[in-house]
């Protein structure tokens, strides 16, 4: 899923502008495919990017309620609501739209997140879980400067190790207040 967002953000100057569990598609080999480029821009590298509001509710990132400059930020935002729509099991809107405005410490045990439906992962599967994951709320910051580029996310999904000796299904994370 990392690899569609990183290459159309990286390889070429587009946001997608709606990133959603809708049009992620895959392959045979279960690779995930970005499809519906129907709202997609292209991006002017020397300038801003004004524009009318497209998206999906849910998926927007959050300064496009105040601006229409569109980044490639506000596509990671979406990815971060992806990334947790994958591991939750439905839109996690009400979990995100329930933390408090002005907390600092918006803290979520990882077997909470994880889509009940779903066996316990074993603690090897736990911890990769948990990667994914810390990455994914690390792009819902309100904040669009303190989101991580589409290179750093995904410099992270690939370079982040896990420890073997913590118990990453009660491991915390931290979801940023919107």
């Amino acid at each position: 899923m990392n690899y569609p967002v990183k290459y159309i953000l990286l390889e070429t100057p587009i946001v997608h502008r709606d990133i959603t569990s809708n049009n992620i598609l895959l392959d045979l080999e279960f690779r995930a495919c970005i499809s519906d480029f129907g709202t997609a821009k292209i991006l002017n590298i020397d300038g801003q990017n004004i524009t009318r509001h497209a998206g999906t509710k849910g998926y927007i990132a959050p300064e496009l309620a105040y601006t229409e400059n569109v980044t490639e930020k506000c596509d990671v935002y979406s990815f971060g609501v992806l990334v947790l729509e994958v591991f939750m099991g439905i839109h996690p809107g009400d979990l995100i739209s329930s933390l408090p405005l002005t907390s600092k410490n918006n803290d979520v045990c990882l077997r909470g997140l994880l889509d009940s439906r779903l066996v316990i992962p074993d603690a090897e599967t736990a911890g990769e879980i948990y990667k994914v994951l810390s990455v994914g709320v690390q792009c819902l910051d309100p904040n669009p400067t303190r989101r991580p580029t589409a290179l750093r996310a995904s410099e992270d999904l690939g370079s982040k190790t896990c420890e073997d000796n913590i118990d990453y299904l009660d491991a915390v994370l931290t979801i940023p207040p919107q």
